[in-house]
């Protein structure tokens, strides 16, 4: 069990038989009445966001969300198996669980599956990812004085803005939770 005066950003609650993760939290003792706990609480299975306030010494028990290494191996249609790296199991997993998660992944790149009580409920990629252009517009020198941007097509068939510089065949980093582009590599 965990009291609300011990929350702390990224820690995971059960609150009404649903798993609730805190993004935000604030200890807040006002000048008459008695202290309490404001937080944002997204909800891990639907990703919904909600403000709360508890009284300090409200208990909760505390969820354990497993967070485990798999390496993509392929995607069939919609569907997309992983193996973990430590047993060589795999599991096959749906649109409902990915969702937009797979856009900068490619084959044999490890992912960082999240599941609760056995069952998979989201798919974390790496943080940053370096892929090549393989679609987009040629750049003409002298153009790049005003920090203009072209649309670019990556190998895994994400689209990405990049400066006029960068050309079909160029490695570029991108950041996998914004999709946005941060260097040559």
């Amino acid at each position: 069990m965990i009291s609300a005066s011990d929350f702390r950003n990224g820690i995971t609650i059960e609150k009404d038989g649903t798993v609730m993760e805190i993004i935000e939290f604030q200890h807040v003792k006002p000048g008459k009445g008695a202290a309490f706990v404001r937080t944002k609480l997204k909800d891990i299975i639907n990703g919904g966001v909600t403000e709360t306030t508890f009284r300090p010494t409200e208990k909760f028990p505390q969820a354990r969300v497993d967070r485990k290494d798999y390496q993509y191996l392929f995607a069939d249609g919609e569907m997309f198996t992983f193996m973990d790296q430590e047993t060589y199991d795999q599991i096959t997993l749906g649109p409902d669980v990915i969702g937009n998660s797979m856009k900068f992944v490619k084959e044999n790149d490890i992912v960082k599956v999240e599941s609760y009580n056995g069952k998979v409920f989201a798919i974390e990629p790496p943080m940053f990812v370096e892929l090549d252009v393989t679609e987009t517009e040629p750049g003409f020198k002298g153009n790049t004085a005003t920090g203009a941007t072209k649309p670019a097509i990556v190998e895994t068939g994400a689209q990405v803005a990049v400066p006029l510089f960068v050309n079909i065949g160029d490695k570029i980093k991108i950041d996998t939770r914004t999709g946005e582009y941060l260097s040559r590599a």
